[in-house]
């Protein structure tokens, strides 16, 4: 089976802290939708579609008539009649009238970009929205779908721990079958980045993390990965695809592809990419950086690993192949059965563990 991840890179104005190939710059749509087609009718795949997600960049943004070309032009593939199908929209861009055309289309899951119920924290991160046309939009949305994700975002700067709080008791009131919670990471290149900002430390960070985890699994949410918690089978497959390191295909400007172990990588030049120019990047992956990446990828989730499945794709057991690591740190894993997976404090740490594991 196979995945799509259809990129949009159209946004209405750049958040401080995004670091994804996104402009506000509408004058290349026409041009760019009909690039992005050409590029999805010279794709031949015969897979079963499990997935599909237009993310960006907004694509709620761009007009209706844009999502529904480009939905059309996936129609050449086998998807799967249990397909997730998710379409990525920030706050201010729904209407009545393009969640009805999304669902119409065949797009069954939402994932709304929220990050914080306070208006203040929303202008400090760039956001073009308020909390206000956030409660709206998902009200509209609920209309047309039953499968909705909100991101929120903690360790923000001037955030406190009761605004986080307020964000995760509000955002678990609207009963959301999907919460993606992520701590802010300041990228180089990011207005955030040259920035001063009263940023919370390390402990807070850490103590709102732990926060979200508690509060979200008393209301319902399973903690199934590093930032991500969904009520029972809502979790994302699209994402569970990366981190399983199973085969997708990334159509637009910037999107990457992972196809039997070989990784390809489109232009990030909108020029090149109108001009029919796509692939710029193709890297066949050695055994070693697989293996690593089956390890670092597959325990960002907390059933973690199976053991049995390393071995039958490397003919390698990772308990010894990464024993050294798993020695190093061996508080801060758990081996059940088949499964090798990370504690809670072992999630704290992780970018430490997987870099040993480089």
């Amino acid at each position: 089976m196979i995945s799509l991840y259809i990129h949009i890179p159209f946004c209405k104005s750049k958040c401080k802290y995004c670091d994804f190939l996104s402009f506000p710059n509408s004058e290349y749509k026409a041009a760019y939708k009909e690039a992005l087609i050409n590029e999805i009718n010279a794709f031949d795949c015969n897979d079963a579609v499990k997935s599909i997600f237009i993310g960006g960049g907004t694509p709620s943004l761009v007009e209706t008539s844009f999502i529904e070309e480009i939905m059309y032009s996936l129609n050449k593939f086998n998807i799967s009649s249990q397909a997730e199908i998710t379409i990525e929209a920030n706050p201010g861009t729904l209407t009545y009238e393009k969640l009805k055309a999304y669902n119409s289309s065949g797009i069954n899951r939402i994932s709304m970009g929220l990050q914080a119920w306070q208006n203040s924290l929303l202008k400090t991160l760039g956001r073009i929205h308020t909390c206000e046309e956030f409660i709206k939009n998902y009200e509209l949305s609920s209309l047309f779908f039953k499968n909705i994700n909100v991101d929120i975002m903690f360790s923000l700067p001037g955030q406190t721990s009761e605004m986080w709080r307020e964000t995760l008791e509000n955002v678990a009131n609207l009963k959301p079958t999907h919460i993606s919670a992520y701590s802010l990471i300041v990228e180089e290149g990011t207005p955030f980045y040259n920035m001063e900002l009263d940023l919370p430390d390390e402990e807070t960070d850490r103590q709102m993390y732990h926060r979200a985890i508690e509060f979200l699994s008393q209301k319902g949410y399973k903690q199934y990965e590093i930032s991500n918690f969904a009520k029972p089978s809502f979790h994302s497959v699209h994402n569970c695809v990366y981190w399983q390191r199973g085969n997708y295909k990334g159509f637009g400007l910037g999107a990457a592809s992972l196809i039997d172990n070989i990784r390809y990588k489109n232009t990030e030049n909108i020029n090149d990419y109108i001009n029919g120019l796509t692939i710029t990047e193709t890297e066949k992956i050695t055994k070693d950086d697989a293996m690593a990446e089956f390890m670092f990828l597959g325990l960002r989730m907390t059933e973690g690993i199976s053991v049995k499945r390393f071995i039958s794709e490397f003919g390698t057991d990772p308990l010894i192949k990464y024993k050294d690591v798993i020695d190093k740190y061996k508080s801060f894993f758990n081996l059940k059965g088949d499964k090798l997976s990370l504690t809670t404090k072992g999630i704290d740490i992780s970018n430490m563990i997987f870099s040993d594991m480089l």
